[in-house]
């Protein structure tokens, strides 16, 4: 980050309400769950340009949180990490997986900062701008763990013109297990970056052939969207995922000044 001076427009400064900390960013909501992500995963800072400030959603794991019938239990430490994070200071929150949109209107109902705890949230907007006679694909880790519940509470019209994929339990991204599956990954998850890129570049084309309507694409997981770029550079379509979302998410939190000349 290059340094412009001081902002001549910061004259006073005041204590925002229960805010123990300025000039934040980003709150995001992690998984208590270990693994790496390479850089555009929301696990991964340093290639958001800025502030993120994590908290660790503690006792919820991808076990919790996608695979598990019972969801209730997560409740109350995603509404713990939120209000942390609101009380560090941080002008938007979000999460680090698609799935905790099961607990968008939750979590939103409990502070008083934007959340987006989805990338999901962006699918209603993507029905809008691509018109009616297109379909909106959505690549989810797990097909089979994204439920009607989970489209609602973001408001996606589970019987509107969606398609759904399931990366690795449909095309069999086996990359990402290493990283995911507590059942597959080894003591110390890891992943190539090659190999997944090219696994999922397969998965994006081989989805998008067999739905010729798709118009845009719409990433669930945090863990897609560092070849998004690949995927566009192949398929030349919209993409949407984490990334479109959470800078959007600051973008209207933390509005950027304009400077030109006519």
């Amino acid at each position: 980050m290059i340094s412009q001076g001081h902002d001549p427009g910061i004259d006073h400064i005041t204590a925002r309400r229960e805010h123990t900390c300025y000039g934040m960013g980003l709150g995001i909501i992690v998984l208590d769950d270990v693994y790496p992500g390479f850089p555009g995963d929301v696990r991964n800072a340093s290639a958001f340009p800025y502030p993120i400030q994590y908290e660790l959603c503690e006792g919820v794991d991808i076990q919790a949180l996608v695979f598990a019938e019972d969801k209730s239990p997560c409740l109350e430490p995603i509404l713990r990490a939120t209000q942390r994070l609101e009380r560090m200071g941080c002008r938007a929150i979000a999460a680090e997986c698609g799935y905790f949109a099961y607990f968008q209107k939750d979590v939103a109902g409990q502070v008083d900062v934007p959340v987006f705890m989805s990338s999901l949230l962006q699918v209603p907007l993507i029905q809008q701008v691509i018109g009616p006679d297109k379909q909106v694909g959505i690549l989810c880790a797990y097909k089979r763990f994204m439920t009607d519940t989970h489209l609602q509470k973001v408001g996606i019209d589970p019987a509107s013109d969606i398609v759904i994929g399931g990366a690795l339990d449909e095309y069999h991204c086996r990359e990402f297990e290493n990283l995911w599956d507590a059942q597959k990954r080894p003591p110390r998850p890891e992943a190539f970056y090659a190999k997944a890129e090219d696994e999922f570049l397969r998965t994006a084309v081989d989805f998008v052939e067999a739905n010729p309507r798709i118009g845009a694409l719409m990433f669930e997981c945090t863990g897609f969207q560092p070849f998004a770029r690949a995927v566009q550079r192949v398929l030349d379509i919209p993409v949407f995922s984490w990334g479109t979302l959470l800078d959007y998410a600051y973008s209207v939190t933390v509005h950027r000044d304009y400077y030109g000349h006519v």
